[in-house]
């Protein structure tokens, strides 16, 4: 089909390629070796065919700061593979935004989709797939990640593309609400070569389960993200953005991926009544402005339950909304927590701040979130419903005390009271403020927790482990 209006669909993120030689002292040479093994094994097996990740984003959320780094290190080792993003209108972006809250088992209040919503998802996906198949060969292996991209699958397929389906997103216990999501996207879907999920729970019953992949998500080390910073770096670069008072200290600097220096120039929207004080005790909660990770509830149970009986304050950051185009809920999501924190007590109120972070150059938005998580006394994930959340590993690599709800494969990454908190009910909210107390009461048994934190996260859900599992799973694929 024609592609309805639209000038450009695709956009391919430029390669950035890391070297994987970095990795050795952070995993010991022994894995080091063995992930050097692999990647050579694969290669030799890809031969001279290409891999495309496909998704919605280059920026904003868990899995565009993913590919950012699995394409990195592929690249690095000089394999062929190149990241596309998909194109689409606002109401395709709605779509696919109902399916994502769906999936998780949650409506929003709005009607299941109807064949009107398939009649134009397939559309725009039919458009996205002509401007695709200019470009991708027979035999190329496709990664398309989440409902965005599932159907892209039969036209790939057709074509002699052999597809993996990864999807990043699902809740343990299927209800009535997934179900029919799946039942969506089943049709779409049915051709696919392989699918990967980030826990064997959140697959559907009719994915084949001989074709099913369980991978957990990963960070990089290196990133500006997750790259150590010092105390006074930390000060600096959160200074400059505007997240606390500014104290005219040292250069707000960071490395990008590629090595080269920066510098944060760009400056946070605050909804606060004064800055943060450059001394206060910090509870940090960085996601979406999205309602599944519930930042109207982490503002709520902060102000009833932690602001009086604690002299911390809360900042709860997202990124600018306008520059997450496949999010459309963020501008309401966002606004609703402007009202939320409008309707405090001054008290409460001058201990809540709202950061709308910077998205202009999404390496200085990483390093301000590096540094707002390395400044953060607690940090909180306090999500209704999540894949993994890749927040929760980024804060543990940090040695950060976290407090996140028992859901999803947050509860892969922490062992209750041994390297984090889990609240049982995430609605619970007395029950968050008193595990953000506890935190806070016990700096030392909080110091304690983020070390043995750091070393989960070094052992289970760094870079290493899902470039292993991808060699392993495509080269299954490329035998199949």
């Amino acid at each position: 089909m024609a592609n309805d209006g639209y000038v450009t669909l695709l956009h391919e993120v430029a390669e950035r390629p890391l070297p994987l030689s970095r990795l050795a002292p952070v995993i010991g040479q022994e894995r080091y070796d063995r992930l050097v093994t692999v990647g050579s094994l694969f290669k030799d097996r890809l031969g001279g065919r290409t891999i495309w990740n496909v998704n919605s984003t280059a920026v904003g959320g868990g899995v565009a700061e993913m590919l950012q780094v699995i394409v990195g290190y592929v690249a690095g080792i000089d394999i062929a593979i190149r990241w596309i993003t998909v194109g689409g209108d606002p109401a395709f972006f709605a779509i696919t935004k109902r399916l994502h809250n769906q999936i998780h088992g949650a409506n929003g209040e709005v009607p299941p989709l109807d064949s009107a919503d398939a009649r134009h998802y397939e559309q725009v996906l039919a458009a996205n797939a002509d401007e695709l198949l200019t470009r991708v060969r027979s035999g190329d292996v496709a990664i398309l990640h989440d409902p965005q991209t599932a159907g892209l699958t039969p036209a790939l397929t057709r074509a002699g593309v052999r597809v993996l389906w990864r999807c990043h997103i699902g809740i343990d216990e299927q209800n009535d609400i997934s179900r029919a999501a799946w039942e969506f996207l089943r049709p779409y879907l049915a051709a696919a070569h392989g699918f990967v999920f980030t826990r064997t729970q959140f697959a559907p019953l009719w994915v084949p389960r001989a074709r099913t992949w369980v991978i957990p998500p990963s960070i990089d080390p290196f990133s500006p993200k997750n790259a150590d910073l010092d105390a006074q770096t930390v000060r600096a670069i959160l200074e400059a953005a505007g997240v606390v008072e500014d104290g005219g200290g040292a250069p707000p600097a960071f490395v990008r991926h590629c090595g080269d220096p920066g510098t944060v120039v760009n400056r946070a929207e605050m909804v606060e009544l004064a800055p943060v004080p450059a001394d206060a005790r910090l509870v940090v909660q960085v996601s979406r402005w999205d309602r599944l990770k519930d930042p109207s509830g982490v503002l709520r149970g902060f102000a009833d339950h932690v602001a009086a009986a604690a002299d911390a304050h809360l900042v709860l950051a997202g990124p600018a909304v306008e520059a997450v185009a496949d999010d459309p809920e963020g501008v309401q999501v966002l606004q609703e927590c402007v009202d939320e924190w409008r309707g405090l007590p001054d008290a409460a109120r001058s201990r809540i701040h709202l950061a709308c972070l910077p998205m202009a150059d999404s390496e200085e938005n990483a390093a301000i979130v590096n540094a707002l998580q390395r400044r953060a006394d607690v940090v909180v994930q306090k999500s209704l419903a999540e894949g993994f959340g890749l927040t929760v590993a980024e804060a543990m690599w940090k040695a950060r005390p976290v407090v996140a709800s028992r859901i999803g494969g947050i509860q892969d990454q922490i062992e209750h009271r041994r390297t984090g908190l889990l609240l049982a009910d995430p609605l619970d909210l007395a029950a968050y403020g008193g595990l953000v107390l506890e935190l806070l009461r016990s700096p030392e048994r909080s110091a304690a927790m983020g070390v043995r934190a750091r070393e989960t996260v070094r052992a289970q859900f760094l870079g290493p482990h899902p470039l292993m599992r991808y060699a392993q799973l495509l080269s299954t694929l490329l035998d199949a």
